[in-house]
């Protein structure tokens, strides 16, 4: 009995030790900075980038593109990297938080034209 609970105690800390909560913020916008609406504004600074494991390539030539803190529901929340087929023609960059004048702007990449 004793030995059950401490397997289900050490599964339940493994399992939560993968959460990551963030707590609720002020709720943020969606700019026009880039003409597009492809800008959040926030007062609040990303948690700090989380370490992903990138995956075995799926196919050769693959692109991993790399998770990023994304903003929904009033606060910061992981998006998961994943895999992508390249885009001849074109160069990817990824999603980013920038600072500007100490509101968090996050640029939303994509694949651009070289």
């Amino acid at each position: 009995m004793r030995r059950a609970s401490l397997s289900l105690a050490l599964a339940s800390a493994a399992l939560l030790s993968a959460c990551v909560v963030v707590p609720a913020q002020r709720a943020g916008y969606y700019g026009g900075g880039y003409g597009d609406g492809s800008e959040v504004i926030v007062d609040t600074p990303p948690p700090a980038p989380y370490a992903e494991v990138v995956p075995v390539m799926p196919y050769p030539g693959a692109v991993w593109v790399g998770g990023y803190w994304g903003w929904r529901g009033g606060r910061h929340q992981w998006v998961p990297g994943y895999y992508e087929r390249p885009h001849p023609g074109y160069r990817y960059e990824p999603n980013r938080w920038e600072n500007r004048g100490g509101r968090w702007h996050l640029r939303i990449g994509g694949w651009f034209r070289l």
